[in-house]
């Protein structure tokens, strides 16, 4: 736990040296006791009340809280050879508060309706995220490269204003939208190395403005299309000219319904490299641009779940059926930031903290965000890199504690012991049945394996302590 831990937060620097020695301890106390409150974790007083003062402190920050992660996803993606995706995404957390004016609201909700039939709307409390994860084209997440905390505030008339404003004149400075070109920025910064990223986001990212800025510093995009822009002459629209695109080829996949049986899907596929045009009101700030167009159309209407209509758009080249096959799994792969959100919700517990400010909230959260990616990234690893040495994960007497309290299999208890063995073995820990037939372990079975090994792990350590 220790080990990981110390090269995590190497380069962590705060304005004061016993800052980072808190730091240090808070994150291994959370890291003990996932998904406990952060009295449980600490265990006594004194501990819980300087977790508490270190979140609060004025000095202490989300970007100082992660900037020793921020570097060491730089050092594992520098490790690395070939293209990564990074993942866009942006997720809510909504907290209950008898004073939620600290906190800060994420939007206006509709409720119950009362007795004359007229909906109720509420503010919930709460902040955005909006969070960039470096994977390999294998699955491996390597870690965060970029994170923004906001909240808003409680405006009336807005949707009165949508009627009279523009929102394509209105500069991208000036909207929430920027926060997909910040994290774009800030990762090509951290990485230094653009052409091997390829960014990654759902419909919300499909903005002209963020087209232009991964050409101009020279890095690539993948998003979902959901803005039938004008193309070629400007007399068209994108969407028009792909219906003149012949079908170059059928893909068919396997998907689940949503009782979640597997059923099979038949894709379509077409793509064709289009002369885009930006808006109207900004082709004097944009520059038109060249750019793939794929659309992945279901062939049949399928029963028990939505059909499959994708409209990707991308500046990299796609000149055969191979490379749309290989675009659109990339794509596919974006769920996976939503894997990690869900392991900051459920496995962290995020939103269950009683914290009564925002700015404690991003703290502790940042510091979640941190132990989130360990728990996704040893999930990944089983599936990625199965061969891997066992130290990059486990250490001596962790392996030799899930040897003792995990026995193999009577046939491979000969055979040579490997990363994924000792994986599974953490995930039989946090319920994994390990059936021949059963998938990988989830993040779930993982992160219940790890709270239980650790406590293993320091039940050991003081028996040895008590020994003496």
């Amino acid at each position: 736990m220790t080990s990981w831990i110390d090269e995590e937060v190497a380069e962590s620097q705060f304005a004061d040296v016993r800052l980072s020695k808190r730091f240090k301890l808070l994150i291994e106390r959370l890291a003990e006791g996932i998904g406990e409150t952060i009295p449980m974790a600490c265990q006594d007083w004194a501990n819980t009340k300087a977790a508490y003062r270190f979140l609060s402190n004025p000095r202490v920050s989300e970007e100082d809280i992660l900037a020793g992660h921020f570097q060491s996803t730089a050092d594992r993606f520098r490790s690395t050879q070939g293209l990564v995706l990074v993942l866009h995404d942006t997720t809510e957390f909504s907290f209950r508060r008898e004073h939620p004016e600290p906190i800060g609201s994420v939007g206006v909700v509709g409720g119950r309706r009362d007795r004359t039939g007229q909906a109720q709307f509420y503010t919930t409390c709460g902040m955005l995220m909006h969070s960039s994860l470096v994977l390999t084209t294998q699955g491996l997440p390597l870690g965060i490269s970029a994170v923004k905390f906001w909240t808003r505030k409680e405006f009336k008339g807005t949707n009165a204003l949508k009627k009279k404003i523009n929102s394509t004149r209105v500069p991208i400075e000036e909207k929430e939208s920027v926060r997909w070109l910040d994290n774009m920025k800030q990762t090509t910064a951290l990485l230094a190395d653009p052409e091997r990223c390829v960014h990654i986001g759902d419909r919300e990212s499909d903005i002209y403005e963020l087209f232009s800025t991964a050409h101009d510093i020279k890095t690539h995009f993948l998003v979902r299309s959901c803005v039938d822009r004008l193309a070629g002459d400007g007399h068209h629209t994108i969407s028009e000219e792909m219906d003149a695109v012949d079908l170059k080829a059928l893909h068919q996949i396997t998907v689940r319904d949503r009782k979640g049986q597997p059923t099979t899907a038949v894709l379509e596929l077409r793509y064709r490299r289009i002369r885009v045009l930006p808006p109207i009101g900004k082709q004097k700030r944009y520059p038109e641009l060249r750019l793939t167009v794929i659309y992945a159309h279901e062939r049949d209407t399928p029963k028990g779940r939505d059909r499959i209509d994708w409209k990707l758009i991308t500046d990299l080249p796609v000149s055969s059926p191979l490379q749309a096959i290989e675009k659109l799994e990339w794509y596919a792969s974006r769920w996976k930031i939503e894997t990690f959100h869900k392991i900051l919700k459920s496995g962290c517990k995020a939103e269950e903290s009683k914290l009564r400010t925002a700015e404690r909230l991003v703290n502790l959260i940042a510091v979640f965000c941190i132990l989130s990616w360990r728990i996704f990234w040893m999930t990944m690893l089983q599936r990625s890199t199965s061969d891997g040495p066992t130290p990059i994960a486990f250490t001596d007497t962790e392996c030799q504690l899930l040897d003792h309290l995990v026995p193999d299999p009577v046939n491979a208890r000969s055979t040579k012991k490997t990363l994924s063995a000792y994986i599974i073995k953490v995930a039989r820990l946090g319920g994994y049945l390990a059936r021949t037939n059963d998938p990988p372990p989830g993040n779930i079975v993982m992160w219940r394996g790890l709270s239980r090994i650790t406590d293993i792990v320091l039940g050991l350590e003081a028996a040895q302590f008590v020994g003496t």
